[in-house]
């Protein structure tokens, strides 16, 4: 059984603060960070919503970080894009995504912040329409309001097609990771060898048909 060293919160605060500084997606000197019973608080002002996520996502990739407080503000620089404006960006991403069934969904901008609504087949489907717009300039947060109803499947299908899934591509976790299905839900459990291979079982199963919402409990190995 493998164990994990954990880590002062001195200890994060300096691995994130220097994960910050590493990642070239993220200004690290502009971001300030705190760490408390392992749960990191990062604020300051970046100037694009992509850039927010960017640095929520790499203190989350931090060994030992268990919770993330995002209080970060977004100014975008330079001339403000009118609501407008952005409006009109986000229906042409959308449009030119082609994973993306943009006639199904409707926006509204207010201040800068995206609102995302309508209905589609696939989890995948909710997931690429919030990635398309996220680097749009001007955009200070999205709301992703979009409601998955896939057709109806049989929970042994939909259990058997992920495992299956998992199966090709040789994933070594896959053996240990229990899948439960029910009206659409799927709940994994188990654990994993990494964060990129939790996130990449939770992938299969939100791109399978049938599928509309994935609980990912998936734990990592040596996390106890």
């Amino acid at each position: 059984m493998t164990t994990t060293i954990l880590k002062s919160d001195a200890e994060l605060d300096r691995a994130v603060t220097k994960e910050l500084e590493w990642d070239p997606r993220v200004d690290g000197k502009a971001l300030a960070v705190g760490v408390k019973n392992g749960i990191v608080t990062l604020a300051g002002y970046v100037d694009s919503y992509a850039k927010k996520l960017a640095a929520c996502e790499a203190a989350h990739a931090v060994e030992g970080v268990l919770d993330v407080v995002d209080e970060i503000l977004v100014k975008p620089a330079g001339a403000q894009r009118l609501d407008v404006e952005i409006s009109q960006a986000v229906r042409s991403a959308l449009a030119w995504d082609v994973f993306v069934p943009d006639e199904r969904i409707r926006s509204t901008v207010s201040n800068g912040w995206v609102t995302l609504e309508g209905e589609v087949d696939f989890a995948h489907e909710r997931s690429d329409a919030g990635r398309a717009i996220e680097r749009l300039i001007g955009v200070r947060g999205v709301s992703n309001l979009i409601v998955v109803k896939p057709a109806r499947a049989d929970a042994a299908q939909v259990r058997t097609a992920i495992e299956g899934a998992l199966a090709r591509r040789a994933q070594r976790e896959a053996k240990s990771i229990s899948i439960k299905v029910e009206n659409g839900v799927v709940r994994l459990s188990g654990s994993a060898q990494s964060k990129a291979e939790r996130l990449a079982i939770e992938r299969v199963a939100m791109n399978t048909p049938g599928v509309h919402k994935v609980e990912n409990l998936i734990t990592l190995a040596g996390n106890f």
